[in-house]
């Protein structure tokens, strides 16, 4: 039965990083992830747990509301993000109940686009560094060794403003010439806000092979605007500034997972769905500034392998429904014109997560 538990719990460790689904920013947050992996095991034997969590994907897929744009594709000005970051999670297991963890992430993107380079050649930005790093506690609600079949833990933690926010790069101009210029939110490395995060995790186990699980992880924003150009070292226009999309905004963010998994021998199925979403208002604070608010609802296969202190994953998250929203500065634009405006954004079809923990 322990090692059921360490199956259970692992799968709600495995790919609960929140990231980046293209240019909706759903960002890393220093390793947004339920790390409880030992609390159910050799709590006198191991005291700590490193965790490493990798995750790439290519977005290109534009969509205005849940209506894809393949014209964009065809016409060949769509955006193109390569997201590649690495989660690293420390966890300091206290007793059977308590634990404390820090995350940080190492992000490296690249966004390739036409519009932001004088709409004529296709040109590349960059952004590679350090991300937001994490700090939280966690805290399972009942008795581990009473409740070994079902149990629910609590997180909460601070989320610091360490990943750069003002990242510039090189943007050709219609001249060819090129200017520096913060690049787009999407591959900022950091969001500028300092943060709260809130996290419920539970599983419930049916059998020695079969268990669900659920993970439910918000970040709330308090700042309202970083203060950062949208502009790509330009000058906003009279319009951007009307509407508040000529600087950045610092959204809230959401996680929502749930599913089951499957033990044979030292290998663990698991299938589920994952809603991540960046919403049009913050739960505190202002909710204007440039943002793409979105959701992205997946389907999650996923591989864990099991042996005495380790564990590997790979989890492969597959799009089944993506709607970029319309924001704040969209509705000021409509109210401002008369005319209806909505903004769109490009979303990958699936992303790769392999990762592990080692348990010392």
């Amino acid at each position: 039965m322990k090692k059921i538990i360490i199956i259970l719990v692992l799968c709600l460790l495995v790919n609960r990083t929140v990231n980046a689904q293209g240019c909706v920013a759903i960002r890393g947050a220093g390793g947004a992830t339920c790390n409880m992996l030992d609390h159910m095991k050799n709590v006198d034997t191991s005291k700590w747990l490193f965790t490493a969590n990798t995750r790439y994907f290519k977005s290109f897929r534009h969509f205005v509301g849940t209506v894809e744009q393949p014209q964009r594709q065809e016409l060949g000005t769509e955006v193109i993000n390569h997201t590649f970051s690495m989660d690293y999670g420390l966890t300091r297991i206290l007793n059977k109940t308590w634990s404390v963890a820090v995350y940080v992430p190492i992000i490296a993107n690249t966004r390739s686009s036409l519009y932001e380079h004088g709409g004529v050649t296709r040109h590349e930005t960059h952004s590679f560094g350090l991300g937001d790093i994490r700090v939280a506690g966690y805290a399972w609600l009942l008795d581990p060794v009473k409740h070994m079949n079902f149990n629910i833990q609590a997180g909460l933690g601070i989320k610091f403003a360490t990943g750069d926010y003002k990242y510039q790069d090189r943007f050709y101009t219609t001249t060819g010439t090129t200017i520096m210029g913060p690049v787009d939110q999407s591959i900022q490395l950091g969001d500028g806000g300092t943060g709260f995060t809130g996290e419920v995790n539970t599983y419930y186990a049916f059998s020695h092979q079969f268990n669900l699980y659920g993970n439910f992880y918000y970040l709330l924003n308090p700042r309202e605007q970083n203060g950062v150009s949208t502009q790509r070292g330009g000058t906003p226009s009279a319009a951007t500034i009307a509407n508040t999309s000529d600087v950045m905004s610092v959204p809230d963010q959401y996680l929502i997972r749930a599913g089951a998994n499957y033990q044979v021998k030292d290998f663990t199925f698991s299938g589920g769905v994952r809603y991540e979403c960046i919403p049009v208002n913050d739960l505190i604070g202002g909710s204007t500034g440039f943002r793409r608010p979105g959701r992205v609802v997946t389907v999650e296969p996923g591989i864990t392998y099991t042996m005495k202190k380790c564990n590997i994953y790979a989890y492969m998250p597959v799009a089944v429904s993506r709607n970029r929203t319309q924001s704040v500065p969209d509705k000021i634009k409509t109210d401002l014109t008369g005319v209806y405006s909505q903004g769109d954004a490009a979303f990958a079809d699936y992303s790769i997560n392999i990762g592990f923990s080692i348990r010392f």
